[in-house]
Formats: C-alpha cells, structure tokens, sequence
C-alpha cells in the first residue's frame, strides 16, 4: 500500500466538484463539455479538476479526433474500495468484540 498515493486519491475526492465528476463518470466516458453542461462550474474548471483527479489516477483521458474523452480507473476505483471494505471489517471486529466482552456488573 502506498500510503502517499492512496491520501492523494482520497484528497481528490474530497472536492464536491471532483465527487459529482466521479459520480458522472460512473455512467460512462464523457468529454470535458459533456461533463461540464451538467454541472455549475465551467468547462475551464472542470478541466482543472480532472487534471487533479488524473494525477491522483483516479480518471484517464483518452484523444479521439480534437476532444479528449475521460474515464474511470477502474483499477484506482478498486483500490480504494478494498480500503474502505479494509477499514469496515476492523470496524465490525472491534464492534463484536465490545458486544462479546463480559459485562461488568455494578
């Protein structure tokens, strides 16, 4: 696990633009303007966030003719998912342990 990588990704998610291009992305590839005209920020700005979510590698963007069309990392998305179901299960162990531990009587 690379620690500096996995902040980096979770920190590009932390931006409710970046979120909402995430969630629209998770319909299919979409072009900056596709993705732009559903949202309040300009298509300008909305380059900018994807080039912070690329960096984080959480989208790719692929050149067909003058527009790039962007993507999920399907392998990044995973990443992260195995880390949130890593950090779930801990918590449900810990949990079963307090429901488990005998009970002080007072």
């Amino acid at each position: 696990m690379d620690a500096n990588r996995d902040a980096g990704r979770w920190g590009a998610l932390a931006d409710g633009t970046r979120l909402a291009i995430v969630a629209r992305l998770a319909d299919g590839p979409q072009a900056v303007g596709q993705l732009a005209a559903g949202l309040p920020v300009s298509r300008s700005a909305v380059s900018q966030h994807l080039k912070i979510l690329k960096d984080a590698g959480l989208v790719e963007g692929v050149a067909a003719g003058t527009r790039r069309i962007y993507r999920l990392n399907p392998a990044a998305l995973a990443a992260l998912r195995d880390q949130l179901d890593t950090y779930w299960q801990r918590a449900l162990a810990r949990y079963a342990d307090v429901v488990e531990a005998p009970k002080e009587e007072d």
